[in-house]
């Protein structure tokens, strides 16, 4: 290898290695490897929240496409639309709110059982996040399938 001539061309040599290491780093989060994870995202805990929120279906997952859908409706200049439009809001943030509850007192239960000595600090609303978060866009991807609890 040898060294640049120009100071352009080490500035393109060092753009183009910061590229790939921005792939490589990109591939590894979807993918969950440990390295390249972001701090609140690292550790057997984190990951067991993960991959017990992954196996589930949640309700608050597809909270983005039901409000949406509220905002379509809210456009319709029917009676029951409006008043569909009025109360489900409340409705759905109260279910959501109940399910990332329920998710927050399992994985803590889980995770006190399996990992007693780990720090467990933040555990609960970390998966009640994940648990928010639409499947295909979460980071780092799944590594779970829906249904998959013999593998937590």
């Amino acid at each position: 290898m040898t060294a640049p001539s120009t100071r352009k061309e080490a500035y393109k040599k060092t753009r183009e290695r910061q590229a790939t290491e921005r792939v490589r780093t990109r591939e590894g989060m979807a993918k969950g490897e440990e390295k390249y994870l972001l701090k609140r995202d690292k550790g057997p805990v984190r990951r067991l929240a993960r991959d017990y929120v992954d196996s589930r279906r949640t309700f608050a997952s597809y909270l983005m496409y039901a409000m949406f859908l509220i905002v379509v409706l809210s456009l319709l200049p029917i009676a029951a639309a409006k008043l569909l439009v009025l109360f489900a809001p409340p409705v759905l943030l109260a279910i959501v709110f109940i399910e990332g509850f329920m998710l927050n007192t399992g994985i803590k239960k889980l995770a006190a059982a399996r990992f007693p000595d780990e720090d467990r600090k933040g555990l609960g609303m970390y998966a009640a996040m994940r648990a928010m978060q639409i499947r295909r866009l979460r980071v780092p991807s799944p590594q779970v399938k829906i249904g998959e609890k013999d593998k937590i």
